[in-house]
């Protein structure tokens, strides 16, 4: 831009210079334009007025109106085309190259007579000689007039303001070549910051997915160790009831390895959904056995409220149970006191609705706005403990898109929050 600004302020000096003397020239060429031409209407003024002796008499009869308008006094009656005929013959010989035009005014209607345009390449094969000039003169009629006019329309009396907008033209170049660069730039820094983006994308969900995968560790470690501790000989019952979370978490493991291992598809929002029917309540049945289960000690509760005629959806059971454990999760995560959760479902012709809710921290308003923004967290205050990088809400709400639902929140700040899943049952 530097090497720019100076070429251009180079280049304006030099033009500048170059229209000083060209406006040099045009006044010079115009000051001879106007010296031809008053010569040329004087040596027509003297052939007209064959009454007057001494030719100082016709001073101040050539008047010049503008740069390429004249008007000449004339106290005879002249031809329109006997003043056409001397004109051409009078301009040529002083070297007039220009279109012109004539006028004739007649004192008496006091309307001008126009003449056609006369063009300066044909004027050379039209000029009369002397013996057909007096032939003109004697056929037409004369008209009583007392002045003439002669206007040159193509004269150009305007080359220095054109010059001057060359002069600040290369300014227009510097700042398309400018906002060309800008462009340029902004796209070259988008491209690095997506770039940065999509590999913290990667990074920062293969941490988020490695914090999820610790619950059903947890959970199948416990179970473990009840059994290895425990002497189930007199209660079979308790002995398949470990066993069956043990089975449940270890494939509730497995998907989520499952979805680290998609975390490409994930990065671009393209998620390939397996659907199939499945039981939503029978879903809803299993999380409350394992909030229950990791909740003894804590004391925390779960309600199941569930009125749904429909249970069974056409979707991907990997992911929903996914979106369900996610909600439950948060819900424990961002709770000060003892978490208590409700879970509500029904169902009309079309739809499958379920609503969470949970006496958690809550939310201000303005972060209602941006939770399923990808990384974004809702800012916790003094509580330092909840880990996570931004990307489980996000999550689950590609989900509920992906299969066409929608959902929806609402939250009190310290009192809750109740997160709305519609999905359609087909």
């Amino acid at each position: 831009m530097v090497v720019q600004v100076l070429w251009i302020q180079r280049t304006g000096a030099m033009q500048a210079t170059n229209i000083e003397l060209q406006e040099r020239e045009d006044s010079l060429n115009l000051v001879s334009f106007t010296k031809q031409t008053t010569i040329s209407l004087h040596n027509v003024l003297e052939e007209i007025s064959t009454d007057i002796k001494d030719s100082s008499d016709l001073y101040g009869s050539v008047k010049q109106i503008d740069d390429n308008y004249f008007a000449v006094q004339i106290s005879e009656d002249i031809l329109p085309l006997h003043l056409e005929n001397l004109l051409k013959r009078q301009l040529y010989a002083q070297q007039v190259h220009q279109d012109f035009r004539y006028g004739i005014y007649d004192c008496f209607t006091e309307k001008f007579v126009f003449g056609d345009l006369i063009k300066f390449d044909t004027i050379f094969k039209s000029i009369p000689d002397q013996a057909s000039m007096e032939l003109h003169q004697t056929l037409m009629e004369p008209s009583n007039d007392h002045y003439f006019t002669v206007f040159f329309p193509n004269l150009e009396t305007n080359s220095f303001e054109s010059n001057i907008d060359e002069v600040y033209s290369p300014y227009y170049y510097l700042i398309i070549i400018v906002a060309v660069v800008l462009v340029f730039f902004m796209f070259a820094v988008s491209v690095i910051f997506r770039q940065k983006r999509l590999s913290e994308v990667k990074t920062d969900f293969i941490n988020n997915m490695t914090h999820e995968l610790k619950t059903p560790i947890s959970t199948i470690g416990l179970s473990a160790e009840m059994i290895m501790r425990t002497d189930f000989t007199n209660d079979s019952e308790k002995l398949q009831q470990y066993a069956g979370i043990i089975f449940k978490e270890n494939k509730r493991l497995e998907h989520q390895v499952e979805r680290v291992l998609k975390v490409a598809k994930l990065e671009k929002d393209k998620i390939t959904l397996s659907k199939e029917k499945f039981d939503v309540h029978e879903l809803l049945e299993e999380v409350k056995d394992n909030f229950l289960f990791n909740q003894n000690e804590s004391g925390g509760t779960i309600q199941l409220d569930m009125n749904a005629t429909t249970e069974s959806i056409s979707a991907d059971p990997v992911h929903i149970s996914n979106v369900v454990y996610n909600l439950i999760d948060n819900a424990i995560k961002y709770c000060k006191a003892t978490p208590h959760i409700t879970i509500h479902s029904k169902s009309d012709g079309k739809w499958f609705y379920l609503d969470i809710e949970d006496n958690g921290i809550g939310m201000k308003r303005d972060d209602i706005k941006m939770i399923f923004d990808k990384f974004y967290r809702v800012p916790t205050g003094n509580l330092h403990d909840v880990k996570g990088f931004g990307l489980g809400l996000h999550y689950v709400k590609l989900i509920i898109d992906e299969h066409d639902g929608q959902i929806n929140v609402k939250s009190i700040l310290d009192k809750g929050s109740a997160f709305s899943i519609k999905l359609p049952l087909q």
